[in-house]
């Protein structure tokens, strides 16, 4: 034997074989498939590597940079993705992987994506779609009526005709927010006299002609960097998005939203949306959306809730309250690979109004023509897969009461893990759960007494300290692969507003138990007394022992 490897043939045949023939049963591929089939969460358990590795070791296998020229066998290329790229993944369905909005899919998902795949449909035009359309309609639909309860009429009317979208299917709430405030843009500069509007001629002309010195888009603290990202697509630049001061409960301010508006109307800068938040990034709030749609009456703008995250609470009976007032908004965000659980990524936008989109139509002579049912003529991007087949199957088969089962665990979890963290002496709940979000750090019993007396420079000095011992928790919870949560930055009120680091914990998997939980919390307290921490937390406890010390002295002179 040589050992030189083996390369497969290029010819017509071999080409013809790749598009037609499928694997043999006993090769590589049709085994991961069978595996996979079988038993996913046993496979991913398998093949995961729960050691986290450092991302400059992985690049290794990933270092060639030119295409190859001999094509390998298709055993090879599968034996190389377990190897190297499936070992080195995220194991995202895990039930102790609780730091960020991922979670395990249920199993259906993985059999109906390989008829998605294999039927390969392009939503932007019928010609490429065919049934897919009015499929991808119908989910518009549905998700219309979950958020505006509109009467059957309504939808009878609207959902399949032609010249009007109830929404836009997007590759993810980034793209849903950008195409939401696209149309609010267009709205508030439209054709007019001499004016062609703002699709047509433009930014400085538009502004020039409705006599403005710019626009804005407003939105709390704690909106989610995409809105961010459309504030420069669409032209209008980064400081076009004005973040308002929120609550104690990271809630806009609802005054403050409304004295800011006034102060950019003085200013002679359109306000040309209002964004609330149903379920921040972050701490998983929900703004006063109703209290905010009055605002944004009031200054004729645009009102639009991004409901990424928070937008399934609809489902729940006893939930769903903390949405009031999101029926007002103009358009609503939600991310079907969030808490519809469906795979990355599909994200969608729908408007209260169905005439809405067509503020952002556009049409081709090749494709899609003016009057076609076609779906590309009201969404920012062109081709696109057929994800709507998953949440259409997802809405199906789980129904309104499955998520709603879904969503009411998700919340009770939170609010159970936040007692537990409340009832352990050596952690502080940072932010209490509304939805199914929370943030917490490991703050022991004698420095919440000492932070309970010190004066704003000790309380920072301590801060500074935990966030140090914060940060070396996550990171190595995170590296030795058992459990992950994230962390995120918070200003909260009590300390005031000093920068703190935080553990953030998303509950939503459905496999994640009290018992993960309290290990957690478990293994984060033995961390902080790893040798490793002993400098960092030799610093706090001589801290927080000279506060206490300090004040012991001023009650005995007293």
């Amino acid at each position: 034997m040589t050992g030189k490897k083996k390369y497969a043939q290029a010819s017509v045949e071999a080409m013809y074989r790749v598009f037609t023939v499928p694997e043999a049963p006993e090769s590589t591929l049709s085994r991961i498939d069978q595996d996979i089939s079988r038993n996913l969460a046993g496979f991913l358990q398998e093949h995961i590597v729960a050691v986290e590795r450092d991302l400059s070791d992985v690049e290794k296998y990933f270092s060639d940079y030119a295409i190859p020229e001999k094509p390998i066998f298709v055993s090879e290329q599968a034996q190389f993705l377990l190897d190297n790229l499936v070992a080195n993944s995220v194991h995202t369905a895990s039930p102790s992987f609780i730091g960020h909005m991922t979670s395990a899919l249920p199993y259906f998902m993985l059999p109906l994506s390989k008829i998605m795949i294999a039927l390969n449909q392009n939503l932007v035009k019928t010609e490429t779609s065919k049934a897919f359309t009015p499929m991808e309609r119908q989910v518009l639909g549905m998700i219309h009526r979950l958020v505006y309860q509109q009467d059957g009429a309504f939808y009878r009317k609207w959902m399949h005709d032609p010249r009007h979208a109830l929404g836009a299917m997007c590759s993810g709430g980034t793209i849903a927010n950008l195409t939401a405030l696209w149309v609010a843009r267009n709205r508030a500069f439209p054709a007019e006299g001499s004016f062609r509007g703002i699709h047509q001629e433009g930014l400085f002309r538009a502004l020039r002609y409705y006599g403005y010195e710019g626009a804005a888009i407003l939105v709390s603290r704690r909106g989610h960097y995409s809105l961010r990202k459309a504030a420069d697509v669409l032209g209008l630049g980064r400081d076009a998005l004005v973040a308002v001061d929120t609550d104690d409960d990271n809630r806009i301010q609802v005054d403050a939203l409304r004295d800011k508006c006034l102060e950019l109307q003085k200013q002679k800068i359109k306000v040309m949306a209002i964004c609330g938040i149903a379920g921040t990034t972050e701490t998983g709030n929900v703004d006063p959306l109703e209290a905010m749609a009055d605002i944004a009456r009031e200054f004729g703008a645009h009102y639009h809730v991004d409901a990424a995250w928070g937008g399934p609470t609809l489902f729940s009976r006893q939930h769903r309250h903390l949405m009031k007032g999101i029926e007002k908004a103009d358009s609503v965000t939600f991310d079907a690979h969030k808490q519809l659980y469906v795979p990355m990524g599909v994200g969608l936008v729908v408007f209260r109004d169905p005439s809405l989109a067509s503020a952002v139509e556009h049409h081709a002579q090749y494709i899609i023509r003016k009057g076609s049912r076609d779906l590309g003529s009201t969404t920012l991007e062109g081709s696109r897969p057929g994800m709507a087949m998953l949440i259409q199957s997802g809405l199906k088969i789980l129904a309104r009461e499955g998520y709603e089962i879904l969503i009411d665990q998700g919340i009770d979890k939170a609010r159970t893990f936040a007692a537990l963290i409340d009832s352990q002496p050596d952690f502080e709940l940072v932010t209490r759960p509304e939805l199914n979000i929370l943030t917490y750090r490991y703050c022991p019993e004698e420095v919440q007494r000492a932070f309970a007396m010190a004066d704003p420079a000790q309380a920072e000095k301590l801060n500074t300290c935990l966030n140090r011992i914060t940060k070396f928790i996550q990171k190595t919870q995170r590296e030795r692969g058992k459990a992950f949560v994230s962390r995120t930055r918070l200003e909260p009120a009590r300390y005031n507003h000093f920068p703190c680091i935080v553990f953030r914990v998303v509950l939503a998997n459905p496999l994640t138990t009290q018992e993960i939980l309290a290990d957690i919390l478990e293994e984060q307290r033995l961390l902080a007394a790893d040798p490793e921490a002993a400098d960092e937390m030799a610093i706090l406890t001589q801290t927080a022992n000279s506060i206490l010390a300090g004040q012991a002295l001023t009650n005995k002179r007293a």
